[in-house]
């Protein structure tokens, strides 16, 4: 009878909420719609009314438009959109989608079990285990995690960055060069063993503080694994390859700095001198974390409170990749000389004695006869010439322009990753080490001369003499990538906080704001282009032609400008223009009148 109440609710739906195919769904409405929920549950939970966030979570976890973007996410964003569950299904039609994003409902939900694969560990023989979850599963944690991101993303620690929106590793590598700069300070660099697979189910459970999917939460944890048919339970950790596994994560883990600090005081007085900032600075990313101060016992002492900490959760630090070092100089640790600086994140971090001409200063420009540099890590850039090697080989019979768009993408985004810290001079070893390559792969092609086969792949392009192209593509260079220091993310920001000045100018788009508002918005510095103030979460935005359409103007980015609701009434007056303000606003679906608060 159950059964049949759902599938008559169904119909109706699909009746009532809409017409359109999956493919016409306007999706920038979606997304508006779905931020504006979260917004919402985010400013509850800042204003202290966790009844009303809850009953935002249950409202969204409901809502038409959060299930169809689940299923956006899962079956067409995703990495893993075409990896099959244990059923053996995979959603690819665009009406399987949209009858999948119909049949999610929370009453009757039970949850299937993951099915196990084996990841080999980049640079190692070893292989990880992985759970993929059926896509009906995925798309319910995602749907799920819809409800819960904005949730704790009000509560979380400022200095946790991983797998959280609006935030990356560049964060905390600029967090971590923002404590070391102008002091010298020991380091613990620490690695959790085996995070995912060993947090403590009900410690989990009970810390998640959203009663309305705690059962859901139960059944994806409680789960188990099939591998090549044969079922494993989970008592333990969480489901790897979930959608929902790193939120779960950063909840068991938050906290951690908060109460590591707590134990220290903020200020002591040490021979009738007053030290400020005593605590030590803890900068977390997922599993990964370090610990800075400048006393060698306190670090020690940190050492043993996360151990203490980690029980309750379930975890441990693994012994292999936990160490303690100095930021400038070689230390001896438990009779093993622990060299300067550690890697964090891919990135060498380490403090270099200089001469006087060289050295950092200060805030009061005091010369500090060291300075802090970060650069990619040794291990990187070896992966990065395993990689590259690997795709040369490979393609040693393949065509030159297969060739070069399967390492441009390689060679982009290394060095992208890169950009942010002191690269130059890699940047040109690893241009000389694929000229290397490419002149061994041009020469074994080739039955002519060393000569004649260079000339044959290489001449004078973008790079100069020696630019690896043809008449369609060219090879980039590493070389050519500016190098540009990256802000650090506040450490109360978050994209639900309705800032769309900060989030703007910070990402060039925001989830609420058109991409176009957006791109206005980052263009003017976050000012109205008439009065030149800034803009501020309680302003209403509205988009105006610089040149009228009356005047033949045209609908382009250099044509738009953001400006105050009051400015552009006076505007308006001014030139006559009144009446283009509701049809030209319905030439894009990108483009509208939005206010930056919900009312």
């Amino acid at each position: 009878m159950k059964n049949k109440q759902v599938e008559v609710k169904m119909e109706k739906t699909s009746i009532t909420k809409t017409t359109e195919s999956w493919n016409t769904i306007n999706w920038a409405k979606v997304q508006r719609k779905v931020f504006k929920l979260q917004k919402r549950i985010f400013q509850a939970i800042k204003s202290g009314e966790k009844a009303k966030a809850h009953k935002l979570q249950k409202l969204l976890a409901k809502s038409y438009y959060a299930k169809l973007l689940s299923v956006r996410k899962v079956t067409q964003d995703n990495k893993g959109k075409k990896t099959a569950g244990v059923d053996g299904k995979k959603i690819i039609h665009p009406q399987q989608r949209y009858q999948l994003a119909l049949s999610l409902n929370l009453k009757g939900y039970k949850s299937k079990p993951l099915r196990r694969v084996w990841i080999s560990k980049p640079g190692k023989d070893e292989k990880r285990p992985l759970g993929i979850p059926t896509i009906t599963d995925r798309a319910m944690q995602c749907l799920i995690k819809l409800c819960m991101e904005p949730y704790w993303e009000a509560k979380f620690e400022g200095n946790s960055y991983g797998f959280r929106p609006g935030r990356s590793t560049h964060d905390a590598i600029e967090a971590i060069f923002n404590h070391i700069r102008y002091k010298t300070k020991y380091v613990l660099d620490a690695d959790i063993s085996k995070c995912f697979d060993k947090i403590n189910h009900k410690y989990l459970l009970d810390k998640t503080d959203c009663p309305y999917f705690k059962s859901i939460i139960k059944q994806w944890l409680k789960a188990g694994v099939m591998d090549k048919g044969i079922f494993e339970s989970t008592d333990s950790g969480t489901p790897q390859g979930g959608v929902i596994s790193p939120l779960l994560a950063n909840i068991a883990l938050d906290g951690m700095i908060r109460d590591i600090q707590k134990s220290f005081p903020n200020s002591i007085t040490r021979e009738g001198k007053r030290i400020r900032g005593y605590q030590p600075k803890i900068i977390r990313y997922a599993d990964d974390f370090v610990i800075l101060h400048h006393e060698l016992e306190i670090i020690n002492h940190t050492q043993k409170l996360v151990n203490k900490w980690l029980e309750k959760v379930g975890l441990e630090l693994k012994p292999s990749k936990t160490r303690i070092c100095h930021t400038l100089n070689d230390i001896m640790i438990d009779g093993k000389m622990e060299k300067a600086g550690f890697d964090f994140l891919g990135f060498t971090i380490k403090q270099h004695h200089v001469g006087k001409y060289q050295t950092g200063c200060n805030t009061m420009g005091e010369k500090l006869g060291f300075k802090t540099i970060i650069k990619p890590s040794k291990k990187s850039q070896q992966k990065h010439r395993i990689e590259i090697k690997r795709v040369i080989r490979t393609h040693r019979n393949a065509p030159q322009d297969a060739l070069i768009n399967k390492l441009n993408p390689i060679i982009r985004g290394w060095s992208n990753y890169f950009s942010t810290v002191c690269s130059k001079k890699i940047f040109s070893d690893e241009d000389r080490y694929i000229w290397e390559n490419l002149k061994s792969w041009a020469i074994n092609r080739s039955k002519k001369g060393k000569k004649e086969a260079l000339n044959k792949y290489f001449s004078h392009g973008i790079h100069g003499k020696w630019t690896f192209q043809n008449k369609s593509y060219f090879l980039l260079m590493h070389s050519k990538t500016k190098i540009k220091r990256h802000i650090k993310v506040k450490d109360n920001a978050s994209p639900y906080d309705g800032n769309w000045t900060y989030w703007s100018k910070r990402r060039g788009e925001y989830p609420e704001t058109p991409k176009r508002v957006a791109k206005l918005l980052k263009k003017q510095k976050g000012k109205c282009n008439l009065c030149n103030q800034h803009f501020t979460p309680e302003d209403i935005v509205e988009i105006d032609h610089i040149i009228p359409k009356s005047k033949n103007g045209k609908d382009e980015n250099n044509n738009l400008q953001a400006l105050h609701r009051h400015c552009h009434d006076v505007k308006s007056r001014n030139d006559g223009s009144q009446d283009w303000s509701k049809n030209d606003y319905e030439w894009k679906e990108d483009v509208v009148i939005v206010p930056m608060t919900i009312g």
